[in-house]
Order: structure tokens, then C-alpha cells, then sequence
């Protein structure tokens, strides 16, 4: 499975750092894009500098995974600013009200913006992440028109019906949710209506 994992400067790098562990220990390829905002984001939140350099904050979040490649936000040779790549997936998290809104609109000023283009006209599943509150009606306007162009908005909002003890627990809700609308199977959390320890 070839997945793209779009990183932008929303708030939520716990949730981009958990995912891309999921994914790439479920032998999935993954093609990993940060904006230059999401690189701050990701040094300070994940590693407590936002002084870090772009090579450091990817070298860290990448350490020990395997299937995992960076993408330059410019790299407009990459297979996943092309429709005729075979890519299962396209993933923002977390998701920016401002790379919603321009995907909303086409516009497209880096890789992240044209992957999700190609996975909207491809009608490949594209699942985006806002990590925001409250929204404005540009943000719900903006998420409408996406949807309504074959987008699926994934709120990077957890339940605690799954009686999460600690903040991975409700990293891990959000993520299994995104595994889900891709397809890949997982055990992160309990299944509604399923006994715990029916979970492998």
C-alpha cells in the first residue's frame, strides 16, 4: 500500500507522528510531506525546540521506520504530484484552515496542496485532518466543498467512549479512525460492542 502523508501547521503533531508509526509498521510505503509551518509545529510540540533544524525534526520523527521517504513540499517531480502514480492513499494531518481552504478553492502553492488535488480528481480517498476550534463559516464552507468534491473530513477529535487513561489512548482513537478509511487493519482501540479482550 503506497500512502502520502501530508503534514501542515495545524496543531496535532502527536496524531501525524503516531500515524506515520501505524502505517509504516503495517508495511505500508509512505511518502512523508511537512510544510516549512509544520516543521515548527513538529519541534515543538514532539521535541520541545522549535529551533531545530528541518534534516533534525524529520530525522526524529522518521528514526526506525521503515517504507518511510520525505518529500520536499517542492518537489513537484514526486510521483504524488501525479495522477498516473499508483498512490491507495492521501492523508493531511494535521490539516491547517489555510491548506484547507486552498485545496477547497484548487489552488495549489506546494506538494501537499497538488497530492490532494490529484487524489480529488483521480477520485482516490483523500482524508483530511482540521485541528481547529472554534470553526468559522469560511472553515465549514471550505470543508462542504471538499467533502462535496470526494474528500473525507476526519476531525482530529477523539471519543472517550473507549475509556482512554492517557493522551495516547486519545491519539491512538484518532488514528484508528484515519487506518480505518484506509483500510488498514488495526487494534489500536476497542471496537464498539467488542469485549477488550477480543482486541489482538
Amino acid at each position: 500500500m503506497r500512502i502520502f502523508l501530508g503534514i501542515t501547521g495545524g496543531s496535532g503533531a502527536p496524531y501525524a507522528a503516531r500515524l506515520l508509526e501505524a502505517l509504516a509498521g503495517a508495511g505500508a510505503e509512505v511518502g512523508v510531506c511537512a510544510s516549512s509551518a509544520a516543521l515548527e509545529v513538529i519541534a515543538t510540540e514532539l521535541y520541545g525546540d522549535a529551533r531545530l533544524s528541518r534534516d533534525e525534526t524529520l530525522a526524529r520523527l522518521t528514526a526506525g521506520l521503515e517504507g518511510v521517504t520525505i518529500v520536499d513540499d517542492r518537489d513537484w517531480r514526486s510521483p504524488y504530484a501525479s495522477g498516473s502514480a499508483k498512490i491507495d492513499g492521501y492523508v493531511i494531518c494535521p490539516c491547517s484552515m489555510g491548506t484547507l481552504g486552498t485545496i477547497a478553492t484548487g489552488g495549489s502553492q506546494n506538494l501537499i496542496h497538488r497530492a490532494a488535488s490529484v487524489a480529488l480528481k483521480e477520485e482516490r480517498k483523500l482524508i483530511v485532518c482540521p485541528r481547529e476550534t472554534p470553526y468559522s463559516l469560511i472553515h465549514l464552507e471550505n470543508m462542504v466543498s471538499l467533502k462535496r468534491a470526494g474528500g473525507t473530513i476526519l476531525p482530529l477529535s477523539p471519543g472517550f467512549y473507549a475509556g482512554a487513561e492517557t493522551i495516547a489512548d486519545l491519539v491512538d482513537f484518532v488514528v484508528a479512525r484515519i487506518l480505518d478509511q484506509l483500510g488498514v487493519e488495526n487494534t489500536l482501540v476497542p471496537r464498539w460492542g467488542e469485549p477488550a479482550a477480543e482486541q489482538a
